[in-house]
């Protein structure tokens, strides 16, 4: 009983979460991945504008030329909108040079990154901590002078933490207590990263508790990284620890394993914790597909959220149960987050999940109806198609309309052949008005061979001829996603007209056999009996 009163103790001291998106520039640092000024803002509007996050970190100052455009347009557009404090630059104990680059740019917030570990102080840097305190209080000063607001990063704080805690409470104690630079020794925010990806949430609830226990007024954010697979797990450690911000990143994008996925902490935030946040969760998904746009990586089917296949259900099972009371639902339902429940449609489908989607399509149809159309679904997904609901009206319109058990000519078995140096043979077996007949034939293709050998039996045992082959066309169903499905349109001289013939199957020459009974069908029904 401990343990959920805690929380609630955590819920209501901590009602509201500061997000900062840090695609822009952490994200950036994605192997492979470098965005263009303009997609820079387009993504920061969004962000801004849309989503509605607290702050954006759009870039490292001094980096390119490039990045000095980006920043600057991403400003400019800020500065218009009243949201320029909310746009943070990285930048670095150098001397003022990071300062002034931001200050071009129109900048007035730079994240100053200063050294959490008295390893990367001393073996990065070569200097002492008195030295780096110093050498950031300058930072920190001059930023002042011109206007600029600091946020400090202690990378490698988590490191710093295991092996050097005293080095971090040296440099924490030093610079709150800088009276002259103001509360906070002129800092707003301490940002505690775990620049590595090495702790748990266990050390990060141990960690952060002895800095909020030794620092009460100080605003701390937390910048997790995913190397064990536990940014989001750390980051609501943090939280519940006393965080006031949270990093994260779009898709979770950033170097090596990347950063907290944004949609992930947002919906945890939101439905575990029961925290408020700025975030509007309508727009996650189309952010997201924006940024996987411009980045070039794709999100994983399965990834929490924005994955393509996370509202989808496979199992008719759950189709069923979702039709009686929503049992498969939970809290994260589609609609919150821009999108819709879909079900599957394949060997596991079940006349549930169709149901379903030929409700949303619109169509009805009697049981005897959706149980042909349940059969032919499942045996595409025996030969491991995925059919799509925009293949689906093809589907319902092929089986309604020439699949039955009235066809009076029907196809027993049959086996095409192809060889290199030989042509394509055909062996047929066929049933027509109850009688059942074989024939053979070598042609230029094996649909070929398969026509010849019809050929063959109609001349052979009901002295009759066979239409000749007008046309012959081969697409994707118009609207499908997928390639399941293949369409064969045949045409026919008949009659003196043309006779218009479809088929649909996942294999090509299966499509234009199914084609062909049906033309064959359509003309025994109209032989008097």
């Amino acid at each position: 009983m401990g343990t959920p009163e805690k929380l609630n103790t955590y819920q209501r001291i901590l009602p509201f979460v500061e997000i900062m998106d840090s695609t822009l520039r952490d994200g950036e640092q994605t192997n492979g991945v470098s965005f263009l000024p303009h997609e820079k803002l387009v993504m920061a509007r969004k962000l801004l504008s849309d989503v509605n996050v607290d702050r954006i970190e759009v870039a490292s100052a001094r980096v390119s030329e490039g990045e000095h455009e980006a920043v600057s347009k991403i400003c400019a557009y800020a500065q218009k909108m009243g949201l320029l404090s909310r746009v943070e630059v990285l930048g670095f104990v150098d001397g003022g040079q990071s300062i002034d680059w931001i200050d071009s740019c129109g900048g007035r917030v730079v994240n100053l990154l200063a050294k959490g570990s008295l390893k990367h102080c001393t073996h990065q840097l070569h200097k002492t901590p008195e030295e780096h305190i110093n050498d950031i209080l300058s930072e920190v000063e001059y930023a002042a002078s011109k206007g600029i607001s600091v946020n400090l990063y202690l990378e490698d704080w988590s490191n710093g933490m295991k092996d050097s805690p005293e080095y971090v409470y040296q440099l924490m104690d030093a610079i709150t207590s800088s009276s002259p630079l103001g509360k906070q020794g002129g800092v707003q925010r301490f940002m505690l990263p775990d620049t590595l990806g090495v702790m748990n949430p266990l050390q990060v609830i141990e960690y952060f508790r002895k800095m909020i226990k030794r620092y009460p007024d100080v605003h701390f954010d937390f910048h997790a990284h995913n190397d064990y697979d536990l940014a989001v797990s750390n980051s609501l450690a943090a939280v519940l620890s006393g965080a006031k911000g949270l990093h994260v990143t779009v898709n979770g994008l950033g170097e090596r394993c990347g950063n907290a996925p944004m949609a992930s902490v947002q919906a945890i935030l939101k439905d575990q914790f029961h925290a408020k946040t700025n975030i509007v969760e309508s727009q996650l998904n189309d952010l997201s597909r924006m940024v996987e746009s411009f980045s070039g990586i794709t999100v994983a089917p399965n990834q929490p959220i924005v994955g393509e296949n996370v509202f989808t259900q496979v199992a008719g099972v759950h189709a069923d149960g979702d039709s009686k009371d929503k049992l498969y639902y939970n809290e994260l339902v589609p609609e919150r987050f821009g999108r819709k429940r879909e079900y599957a449609l394949g060997k596991n489908s079940g006349k549930a999940n169709i149901a379903k989607n030929l409700e949303e399509l619109g169509l009805e149809l009697t049981p005897e109806q959706t149980r042909r159309v349940t059969e032919r679904i499942t045996e595409l997904g025996d030969k491991k198609e995925i059919v799509t609901q925009e293949d689906l009206p093809f589907i319902v319109s092929d089986v309604l309309k020439h699949d039955g058990s009235e066809d009076k000519v029907k196809l027993i078995s049959y086996m095409v052949s192809t060889a290199y140096g030989l042509r394509p043979g055909a062996n047929v077996k066929v049933e027509i008005n109850g009688q059942q007949y074989d024939g053979s034939a070598v042609g230029d293709g094996q649909y070929d061979a398969f026509v010849k050998a019809l050929r063959y039996i109609y001349k052979k045992y009901l002295n009759r001829t066979f239409p000749v082959l007008a046309n012959y066309q081969v697409t994707i169903p118009p609207g499908g996603r997928t390639d399941a499905l293949v369409q064969t349109v045949i045409s026919w001289h008949y009659n003196g007209g043309i006779l218009r013939t479809r088929g649909l199957d996942a294999d090509q020459t299966e499509a234009a056999i199914k084609a062909t009974f049906k033309m064959l069908n359509i003309i025994e029904n109209e032989i008097p009996n």
